[in-house]
């Protein structure tokens, strides 16, 4: 039980800006549980994206307000960690073919072109696929089903056999924390979950699911492949990219 209450805190107080008391102990097990109760620690994002989604629908604002209301909602409510890891990630990748200049890019924190391009981009793919759902009806359910496939697949990136890409860093705490079979436990209850989303057809939850991870996916497959592993970057890369594939498919 206290394992289970530092990875609970530990999950709540890494990705999100809610308030909780520090983890008594970090460590491997303890990582773990923290990034397989992702998706868990970031209900109240994913709340809060979805009835911002139905009070602006309520009152007849238009669908790219309400969009962008939603996805700065929970870029506020995760203190823009993961979009902050998304472009530190892009320039990490576009810096160099050598993978230690790569990482002392990622490090440095300050966002280059080619890290503020593909933050702009996704954005724009998050805020033009939402703005579609919203406008055909299932907007909350969209923006619920995409919050948490984002966080879903950070038990993905920490699965076993997924190594990190640095010896130090957040990177090397959560990687391969997390048995194979927890993390495609993880998977099949999240596209198990979709499949009831209210308003969306349970085929269209199913592949806003796959789609999310597919994107993650790429993403964390390329990252393994220049730098080694993965980042808490990295991490934060391949939420925003599971975040966009899933509103894509819903779009």
């Amino acid at each position: 039980m206290t394992r289970l209450g530092d990875g609970v805190r530990l999950a709540v107080g890494t990705l999100t800006a809610v308030p909780v008391p520090a983890p008594r102990q970090i460590d491997r097990a303890v990582a773990g549980v923290a990034m397989a109760l992702g998706p868990f620690a970031a209900l109240p994002l994913a709340a809060a994206a979805g009835l911002i989604v139905l009070g602006g629908a309520a009152i007849g604002l238009p669908a790219p307000a309400v969009a962008a209301l939603a996805l700065g909602a929970v870029a506020l409510g995760s203190r823009g960690l993961h979009l902050d890891g998304l472009a530190d990630t892009a320039d990490g990748l576009g810096a160099s073919y050598d993978r230690a200049k790569a990482l002392d890019v990622m490090r440095r924190g300050d966002s280059g072109p080619t890290g503020i391009a593909t933050l702009v981009l996704v954005l724009l793919v998050q805020f033009g696929a939402l703005t579609g759902a919203i406008s055909a009806g299932h907007g909350a359910a969209a923006a619920v089903v995409a919050v948490l496939c984002g966080r879903c697949v950070l038990s993905l990136c920490c699965a076993k056999g997924v190594p990190s890409a640095r010896p130090e860093g957040l990177g090397a705490t959560v990687a391969q924390s997390v048995p194979r079979a927890v993390a495609a436990l993880v998977f099949v209850v999240a596209a198990g979950l979709a499949t009831l989303a209210p308003g969306l057809p349970w085929w269209r939850g199913l592949l806003a699911v796959a789609v999310g991870y597919a994107a993650a996916a790429l993403v964390l497959a390329r990252c393994v492949q220049r730098i080694g592993g993965i980042t808490g970057d990295v991490l934060g890369g391949c939420v925003e990219a599971a975040v966009a594939g899933a509103l894509l498919a819903t779009a």
